[in-house]
């Protein structure tokens, strides 16, 4: 076993042979595992395979006090999975900006005031007043990454995080598991290299360039991310800590030009004792901050706003109708749970509640639903905060009904339709028992997208996908003790596909 934390690990998805998925065969949850018989050759390879794995791990680990099965071979995605998800990039960077605007249209009153006191709810106001300040008017994440969960209709993306976790766990095993040969073909017996997405070294040189040519970069880890900091401290060796130094939260020896990379969520910022120096010093341009302190990227109500009908001709103007459309078939319907009185001819659409009350009388079978903590809050990332109705009982699901209502003024919520994910088998090794297991499960794909260039001439690039399947019986995906974490690699159809 591996000690680790993934991207989302704190509780921070498959596919059918006709889907964009073709190179994983489609089972289900009743569906007995064949028989099948391994040879001891293939045992032997898969425990030096294991083995070599275990051995790349840094003295440190990458995520302290966490565990992951040790998968036998990077998560394999079909080439059209692969050529959608890396063009992703460009849509969601796209909608970073059209949302930045949006914001800024909104406290100017061009576009709906509602949006940005949707936006604004439970920030202090010094928060609010640094999200608005001018040397921040357009600055956006220089990370993208989106959840993707990989259902029987293709994938839905849940969520998008712009401080995510994961980065320096999924840079290792791209380069570790780009080391394991590829099974050898029959005809020539020569060993392959596993078509990592990225390459070995993908993520490494996304994570530099992101940063430009600051002369010295330093990443900060509250405490409240601490599990996170030895990946970060082995990123930091990698690419080499005479530049990059991992920082604690209070640092504040900074040199003019320099880069801080804050590796925490605005609400910990009263918690992280150097924030109020680095964003003073960001807002002089004395430094480069990223990603940058506009709370409005670490909301989950931005997809809320996206399926909002009020806000249609906006999104088509700055999306085009083109992104605009891939977005809305892959992000779910999302609600903003706003509790204020509608008219009596008046429903929530595609509910067709008149009354956020009502969602607590929805049978079973409606509540394919989940509702999560938007953002702003120690619970508003990874699975806490997070309900999946068809999961709860009768009370359980009322409860958090409640508190959603409740919480509107100071803590709001939203709520998502549940696309839920289908079942793939993958490989691990067992170390106790000295064989190799197959696991039924639910997976889940981390696309790293890292964006470099200014303005109209930033880029976002795929440099890197983490895949985790949970246990079958797992409803909500994230890293645990007994999922499985590997890199994704872009399938090589046989010849005869």
């Amino acid at each position: 076993m591996l000690a680790s934390r993934s991207a989302g690990f704190e509780g921070r998805r498959r596919c059918r042979l006709d889907g964009p998925f073709p190179q994983m065969r489609a089972v289900f949850p009743n569906e007995p595992l064949a028989q099948v018989f391994v040879e001891p050759s293939q045992q032997q390879q898969a425990a030096r395979d294991a083995d070599f794995v275990r051995s790349q791990l840094p003295s440190k680990g990458l995520f302290e006090g966490h565990d992951w099965r040790v998968a036998l071979e990077p998560f394999p995605i079909s080439q059209e999975l692969h050529g959608e998800l890396q063009t992703l990039g460009r849509v969601l960077l796209q909608f970073n900006r059209a949302l930045n605007l949006l914001y800024r249209l909104s406290v100017s009153g061009k576009q709906p005031a509602w949006v940005s006191q949707w936006l604004d709810i439970g920030k202090p106001p010094e928060v609010v007043e640094l999200q608005r300040h001018p040397t921040f008017k357009n600055e956006l994440p220089r990370v993208i990454r989106p959840d993707v969960l990989l259902t029987d209709n293709g994938f839905s993306i849940t969520e998008l995080d712009s401080v995510p976790g994961g980065i320096g766990l999924t840079a290792w095993l791209n380069q570790t598991y780009s080391q394991l040969p590829a099974p050898s073909p029959v005809a020539s017996g020569a060993s392959e290299t596993r078509n990592v997405v990225g390459g070995p070294a993908g993520m490494l040189e996304g994570f530099r360039g992101i940063f430009g040519a600051a002369p010295g970069v330093h990443i900060i880890v509250s405490e409240e991310s601490a599990t996170y900091r030895p990946e970060m401290e082995w990123i930091a060796g990698q690419l080499g800590e005479g530049r990059f130094k991992v920082r604690d939260s209070r640092a504040t020896a900074f040199d003019p030009g320099d880069a801080v990379y804050r590796f925490f969520e605005l609400y910990d910022a009263p918690n992280v004792a150097s924030s109020q120096t680095i964003f003073e010093l960001a807002q002089a341009r004395q430094i480069v901050l990223t990603p940058p302190p506009k709370p409005l990227f670490e909301e989950k109500m931005v997809f809320a706003l996206l399926w909002n009908r009020n806000l249609r001709s906006f999104w088509r103007q700055e999306l085009g109708e083109s992104f605009l459309n891939r977005l809305q078939k892959r992000v779910p319907y999302t609600w903003f749970v706003d509790p204020q009185p509608l008219p009596p001819h008046a429903a929530v659409p595609l509910l067709e509640i008149t009354d956020w009350r009502q969602l607590k009388a929805l049978s079973q079978k409606e509540r394919d639903l989940i509702l999560k903590v938007s953002g702003f809050a120690a619970n508003a990332w990874g699975s806490r905060g997070v309900f999946l109705g068809s999961d709860l009982s009768s009370a359980d699901w009322a409860a958090a009904v409640d508190q959603a209502i409740s919480g509107a003024d100071s803590s709001p919520f939203v709520l998502q339709q549940f696309h839920r994910p289908g079942i793939v088998e993958t490989k691990w090794w067992d170390p106790v028992a000295g064989a190799i297991q197959t696991m039924k499960g639910r997976a889940r794909l981390c696309p790293y997208y890292f964006v470099e260039g200014e303005a109209e001439n930033a880029r976002a690039t795929l440099r890197g996908i983490l895949a985790t399947t949970c246990p079958a019986d797992k409803k909500i995906i994230h890293g645990m003790r007994d999922a499985v974490l590997a890199p994704c690699a872009v399938d090589s159809p046989s010849p005869d596909r």
